[in-house]
């Protein structure tokens, strides 16, 4: 009996979230940006919007049927990845290139919510036709899907 794929969808948190970890309210991170830049709250939570949204569609994109796994940037060096997995990394090149060192044979798709880069080479309009290629299409290790 053979396992569906699993795609399993990686992330880091977005800077708001990052300084609601380390002051550990909304109003405590809100203090800390008060005498910054009066727009950077604004722009931050604008950011982690559009990183929320983003997230949901990925999870939205993936194949009825698929199994779905998730991991935080700084759950790789433990995570479970294995043979058969599609890696979504969701988030700038340079998360993509940090998945890479953890992974043997799983090919990445990467997803920047900002905009393509060089490794994240995907809009999240795009994210559905790789995922369905990757049934059939045999992938380069570790290599990014091209378009």
């Amino acid at each position: 009996m053979s396992l569906e794929p699993r795609v399993v969808v990686v992330t880091r948190p977005s800077a708001y979230r990052e300084l609601h970890a380390r002051h550990g309210t909304a109003g405590a991170v809100r203090l800390f940006l008060r005498d910054r830049d009066p727009g950077e709250l604004a722009e931050l939570r604008a950011r982690d919007d559009v990183w929320r949204r983003a997230l949901d569609a990925v999870v939205t994109a993936v194949p009825a049927g698929w199994r779905l796994g998730r991991a935080d940037r700084a759950d790789l060096p433990a995570f479970g990845f294995a043979d058969g997995d599609v890696v979504v990394a969701v988030g700038p090149d340079g998360l993509v290139a940090n998945i890479a060192q953890y992974l043997d044979d799983q090919p990445v798709v990467g997803v920047d919510p900002a905009g393509p880069g060089v490794l994240a080479r995907y809009r999240l309009s795009d994210l559905p036709a790789p995922l369905a290629r990757l049934d059939s299409v045999a992938v380069e290790k570790r290599l990014v899907v091209p378009a």
